[in-house]
């Protein structure tokens, strides 16, 4: 199955400038990128998956071939019926890669026709994380530079 669209997935609770970072560099490498936000009950998100879903279109909307999508389940059904050929992970480090091979390698399982494409961050975010990022904003540290301005005010609102 020959396809340019792919899908990135995550929790982006919150997005930070590292999650956009890869964004930015997907979209110019496919032609249609869908930012998937998972519903994942397992997890106590920080803000809403409709919070998160308004502030990831906000951030993206300069770029035209980026939509911003919910999903729950299977990712390998997700994608399938969203028409996507790659599924598109960044990676910071090797506890990272760990994870993220091992998912990999279930995908492919699981849907042979689905590539996983790795991409690191920019040297700048591969610090970066949205669990540093919640833990900055409630220490009241400062989030210049790690999140986008409108993230940033919704993080101290929430947190305040």
């Amino acid at each position: 199955m020959k396809t340019s669209v792919a899908i990135y997935p995550g929790t982006f609770d919150p997005v930070t400038n590292g999650h956009l970072d890869l964004i930015g560099r997907g979209e110019k490498m496919f032609d249609r990128v869908i930012v998937a936000v998972l519903k994942n009950v397992e997890k106590e998100p920080l803000f809403t998956v409709q919070e998160r879903v308004e502030m990831l279109r906000e951030v993206t909307k300069q770029w035209e071939a980026v939509e911003v999508d919910v999903f729950d389940g299977l990712l390998v059904e997700y994608a399938r019926k969203r028409g996507a050929g790659v599924i598109l992970r960044g990676i910071r480090a090797i506890s990272d890669y760990e994870y993220e091979l091992q998912m990999a390698l279930m995908n492919r399982k699981l849907e042979p026709q689905l590539e996983t494409v790795f991409m690191l961050p920019g040297e700048s975010y591969s610090y970066l994380s949205a669990k540093l990022v919640r833990e900055i904003a409630h220490l009241g540290g400062p989030l210049t530079g790690l999140v986008p301005p409108i993230v940033e005010q919704r993080l101290r609102s929430k947190i305040t």
